[in-house]
């Protein structure tokens, strides 16, 4: 492709995707009609012995990938949970593949490196976090991860770092660390205790109340008896919104204990911590003050497009403990002055992309007041929802809903009835191609999630999914 030819499918390409998101609703199933395997069958098995035009591909895209797509930017997605793009990140994401730049060091790109800390640094700023989070801290500072995922395991291994007094990167000796979150905590909690070599087994499941909330009490008890075991707590995990059903963890509480114990408290708050970017939700940071480390992702509900995960830690050195290696290829006098910060360390991988490009435009071209107003009305909608179920002697509300996502289920005669109404309910739904709900579990009742996320979903849409919903419901 030659220069003059990438300008002029590089403007169709922008027309295409503006035009597309313009129009993500019109004609389009969220979900499509689809079986395991269409997509494949309907391409080439074998490579191209022969070039093909860019155009071709293109009309492929449109008539083969695109209609076999989950349409996460459809205003009747309300699956899982919102991962939304915006023009001025699209753009960022854009530019930093047209930089090329590997920003794993400063000295690799040392703009890339001081651009994601400053946006790490604004960030903290504009969701109202503790100073101790700010890079200009004497022992914090904040990361872009690909995923709250990765932010997880990195937060264990500086923990169990920690709690080895480095040891840990020697002798690999993991057979006594234990952990604990609940079983509302996400699924990455327990991968992320695989792979730092603690096991399924040492992942202990804290008791939640009846919000689905981890129970201090509980965590102190299973904390005394494992160390009365000989084994050796070091890490715990609590939640601000959890994915299944949007419960909070006691924080304060349970740091409280973290504190006595000498554990390592992390908090995920992968989606619901962008709520703080409004001033009336800014308890969504409640205990923050006192967490070893935090995450959230302003590629869910903020408008920057995956992967753009926000790590902060008021640990560094144990951070960086865990998880620096330096062969001499990777030497700096920068690094080694202590004059330059070098996110490779601060990671899994080696290599980073420059995804702190995304933050800047967005945050210098469109601020946060556009994405405050929308989490105002997504907050908004949903207790309208909420309202609107609660009336309904056809529904019931499982579990608190103080933000964006509300759980209900149908009623019935026995659990089991309810729960095959509520899941044969969704699948109605789900198949009408209008609307997307995803299942969850609580305490054995089947739970219909509507996440209100999308940045194309209105208050009509909102409301057309409820009346979806009821009409699609049995009578009683």
């Amino acid at each position: 492709m030659t220069p003059d030819e990438f300008r002029r499918h590089g403007h169709d390409m922008v027309d295409w995707i503006a035009d597309f998101l313009d129009d993500t609703g019109s004609g389009r199933r969220v979900f499509p009609e689809i079986q395991p395997g269409d997509v494949r069958a309907r391409l080439p098995e074998h490579p191209p012995s022969e070039l093909e035009s860019f155009d071709d591909v293109v009309a492929d895209l449109e008539s083969i990938i695109v209609p076999g797509l989950t349409q996460w930017q459809h205003p009747g997605f309300f699956a899982w949970f919102p991962s939304n793009v915006s023009y001025p990140s699209i753009l960022g994401e854009l530019m930093s593949a047209g930089l090329g730049v590997n920003a794993m060091a400063w000295a690799t790109s040392p703009s890339a490196t001081e651009l994601e800390t400053l946006m790490l640094d604004w960030m903290q700023e504009l969701l109202g976090l503790p100073a101790r989070f700010r890079s200009t801290s004497e022992h914090g500072g904040g990361v872009i991860q690909g995923t709250a995922s990765e932010a997880t395991l990195v937060a264990m291994l500086a923990a169990r770092w920690r709690v080895t007094g480095g040891d840990i990167n020697a002798d690999g000796d993991t057979t006594r660390l234990v952990g604990y979150c609940t079983s509302q905590a996400h699924s990455s909690i327990e991968k992320g205790f695989r792979i730092a070599g603690i096991g399924s087994e040492r992942v202990r499941l804290v008791p939640h109340d009846e919000r689905f909330a981890m129970q201090p009490g509980a965590l102190a008890e299973m904390i005394a008896t494992d160390r009365s075991a000989g084994l050796l707590p070091f890490f715990v995990c609590t939640t601000h919104g959890t994915t299944s059903s949007m419960a909070f963890d006691p924080t304060p509480a349970v740091a409280e204990i973290c504190e006595r114990e000498r554990l390592w408290l992390h908090v995920d708050a992968a989606m619901s911590g962008i709520a703080a970017l409004e001033l009336s939700l800014r308890w969504v940071n409640d205990g923050l003050d006192r967490a070893d480390s935090y995450t959230t992702n302003p590629h869910k509900w903020m408008g920057i497009n995956f992967d753009c995960n926000l790590f902060w830690t008021a640990d560094r050195a144990s951070l960086i403990g865990a998880l620096s290696i330096l062969p001499p290829y990777l030497q700096s006098a920068a690094a080694e002055a202590g004059a330059a910060i070098d996110y490779r360390d601060w990671q899994i991988p080696l290599g980073r992309r420059f995804r702190a490009l995304k933050l800047w435009f967005a945050l210098r071209t469109e601020g946060v007041e556009p994405v405050q107003a929308m989490i105002r009305d997504h907050v908004a909608w949903t207790q309208q929802l909420a309202d609107i179920f609660g009336a309904d002697d056809r529904f019931e509300v499982l579990a608190p809903h103080p933000l964006n996502l509300l759980c209900v289920a149908l009623r019935g005669d026995t659990v089991e009835s309810a729960n095959a109404a509520t899941d044969a309910l969704i699948d109605a739904a789900n198949a009408t191609g209008e609307v997307l709900f995803t299942r969850t579990l609580l305490d054995n009742r089947s739970a219909l999630r509507i996440s209100v996320g999308a940045r194309a979903t209105t208050h009509r849409d909102v409301l057309g999914a409820a009346a979806l919903l009821q009409r699609l419901a049995p009578a009683r």
